[in-house]
């Protein structure tokens, strides 16, 4: 059973900036896909980006392409979220998450470990 723990959420005043961080447990973290979704109230959960098991190849949702970056430390068993120019509609609970699917997948029937979540709050 895998475990993720984000942290680096927080209030930020639009156009700021923050690094999301997930801690797994597991030493076989780099058999994962790990990708970041998020839920704003009211609206559904929806995909934000993936990065493969090798960290070679990311995925991104077209409202946060040019002003996120996911990246992981395999060593450190840690996927990370930088989330650059940030807006008001990027106000969500952000979650973590990990996939035994080989390759991109932006559905979160795909991913079976998940986290609790971390609260990001822009400010206009």
């Amino acid at each position: 059973q895998v475990q993720l723990v984000e942290s680096g959420g927080g209030l930020v005043q639009a156009g700021g900036s923050l690094r999301l961080s997930c801690a797994a447990s597991e030493r076989t973290f780099s058999n994962y896909g790990m990708g970041w979704f998020r839920q704003a109230p009211g609206k559904a959960r929806e995909f934000v980006a993936q990065i493969i098991r090798s960290g070679s190849m990311t995925y991104y949702a077209d409202p946060v392409k040019g002003r996120f970056t996911i990246s992981r430390d395999n060593a450190k068993n840690t996927v990370y979220l930088q989330m650059n120019s940030l807006k008001p509609e990027d106000t969500a609970v952000y979650y973590c998450a990990g996939s035994g699917v080989f390759g991109v997948t932006t559905s979160s029937y795909d991913y079976k470990y998940w986290g609790q979540g971390t609260q990001v709050t822009v400010s206009s």
